[in-house]
């Protein structure tokens, strides 16, 4: 009789707790994580952050390399006589002038001018390779692809060297521009006619030998985007060896940095999840800087003191974060 009496209160009771709970999935506040997420704190820190790029490169002979319009404005080329030796002094091959003033361009000493790269009396842009040279001797030459140019272009005063299986590291000098260039022209002389016959017999005595016209100097080929530069004359050169170019593409002293997983984004705008005192996320806007692979920049959005969530936010696929998976350094 008792177990017959109990049966119908314990199906109450199951019925009434059962009109308590909510129907449908379980409801969660979207400030706080999923229950069950795996996620770890961090706060910001300072260190010193260096970001390099290495490019394979190998010892080759007589490189050409580009010289670049200094501002811009029109070009104007100078004749330049074959050379009959080694120069060891700068060689001016053209001037640009802006507003009524010449701004020069020189090929550095231990080359020599081997083509033009635009027409004479062209309008250039500053930065623009107008010329090319050619280094007599050994120098270092590494191949650089699109993505890498735009991150060295401005950074190439530090730059380091090592030969495989040889000397280094050591530091290179970088000749001219790492930009492509066309093919170069270098202009006949123009014909002698009776009416200049007598002018270019005086100017004769007092220019030196030409070359004979079978030696007569042969115009650069187009290149690709590429490094060249030149070792310390103590460092012995087989043509041909292979390299690895290092360079340094930006330096921040005690930079405010954070995992690279506790951002999302790109291209210098990115975004962090800081965690209140309860608990909840904040979605926060930051401005990136460098990154090292490991460590990235936060140059504004966050004071230092906060503690952000890793992984960091989910965002729309496009506009994860990028950051160059460039060579990590000490402070």
């Amino acid at each position: 009789m008792r177990k017959i009496v109990l049966a119908p209160l314990c199906a109450l009771v199951t019925v009434a707790v059962a009109a308590c709970s909510p129907s449908g999935p379980d409801q969660t506040n979207p400030e706080l994580a999923p229950r069950g997420t795996p996620m770890t704190k961090v706060k910001p820190t300072r260190q010193d952050l260096t970001t390099k790029i290495s490019i394979t490169g190998k010892v080759e002979m007589n490189p050409t390399f580009g010289l670049v319009a200094p501002v811009a404005g029109e070009v104007r080329y100078f004749d330049i006589p074959a050379p009959n030796g080694t120069p060891t002094r700068p060689i001016r091959v053209a001037t640009v002038w802006k507003d009524q003033t010449p701004n020069y361009v020189e090929a550095p000493p231990g080359s020599t001018f081997s083509g033009r790269l635009v027409d004479d009396k062209a309008t250039v842009t500053a930065g623009m390779p107008i010329a090319s040279a050619k280094h007599v001797g050994y120098a270092i030459v590494g191949d650089i692809d699109g993505q890498q140019a735009y991150k060295i272009n401005g950074a190439l005063t530090d730059v380091v060297v090592q030969i495989k299986n040889g000397p280094g590291p050591f530091p290179c000098a970088v000749l001219g521009t790492i930009a492509a260039l066309p093919q170069g022209t270098i202009p006949e002389k123009p014909p002698v006619t009776p009416d200049t016959k007598d002018e270019k017999k005086d100017e004769k005595k007092d220019q030196p030998q030409q070359q004979p016209k079978d030696q007569a100097q042969q115009p650069s080929g187009s290149t690709g985007l590429r490094i060249v530069c030149t070792a310390p004359a103590d460092v012995q050169m087989i043509n041909g060896a292979t390299a690895s170019i290092e360079v340094t593409t930006g330096k921040s002293a005690q930079a405010l940095v954070v995992p690279v997983e506790a951002v999302a984004g790109a291209q210098g705008k990115g975004k962090v999840d800081v965690i209140a005192g309860d608990g909840a996320r904040r979605t926060t806007d930051v401005t990136l800087g460098l990154t090292d692979g490991k460590v990235i920049e936060i140059k504004s959005g966050l004071t230092g003191d906060e503690e952000l969530a890793v992984p960091g936010p989910n965002l729309p696929e496009g506009q994860q974060q990028g950051g160059d998976q460039t060579k990590p350094t000490g402070p």
